[in-house]
């Protein structure tokens, strides 16, 4: 069931849901509205492994806007930082957003119980795009769990996006070959 915009407030009244800065006209719905942080993202090699740590070089967009190019996979990081106790948050495109031909996350549209960060965007675009930091960007939609949740993503100690940063993340998934409970399966 996706939580209506009065559950989405009474939730965050309980303190399960947080979000800020939060503008009740952004709230829908069913969803809150997200906005585009200020830093943007790009690997900085061309051939990325799954089994190393790929760097990234940060930047800000400018005043003036930025203009995504097809063909980059940019990341960047909603303006907003949420905490989501009790439910699953889900983070999907605005359809304005989608009709500029911006795709916001490539597959990492989920987040879990227990997630309490800025949400890191896979960017995309279609054809050049100009964005702004501040522009609407997506949207967050919330799910009731059923039944109870043994380990919450923020007391994981093996979440490997757990640490507060305001700036987009790059993949963590060299991490998984040496944390505990995070498997890689041997080819046959």
């Amino acid at each position: 069931m996706i939580l209506s915009d009065i559950q989405i407030l009474g939730e965050m009244k309980k303190g399960t849901i947080k979000i800020e800065p939060f503008h009740e006209e952004c709230l829908g719905t069913n969803s809150y509205d997200v906005h585009l942080g200020k830093t943007l993202a790009l690997y900085v090699d061309d051939v990325l492994d799954a089994k190393q740590h790929n760097k990234i070089e940060k930047f800000e967009i400018p005043e003036e806007g930025y203009v995504l190019q097809p063909g980059k996979f940019y990341l960047g990081v909603t303006l907003e930082y949420t905490e989501t106790h009790a439910h699953v948050p889900f983070l999907e495109g605005k359809s304005s957003t989608g009709r500029l031909g911006i795709d916001i996350h490539a597959t990492a549209g989920k987040g879990d119980v227990g997630f309490c960060n800025h949400w890191t965007l896979e960017i995309s675009v279609h054809k050049p795009c100009r964005v702004y930091a501040g522009m609407p960007i997506g949207q967050l939609i919330y799910f009731d769990v059923n039944g109870d949740v043994k380990t919450k993503y923020n007391t994981k100690s093996n979440a490997k996006y757990g640490t507060r940063s305001s700036e987009p993340v790059e993949s963590m998934m060299f991490k998984n070959a040496s944390l505990p409970g995070q498997i890689w399966i041997k080819r046959p």
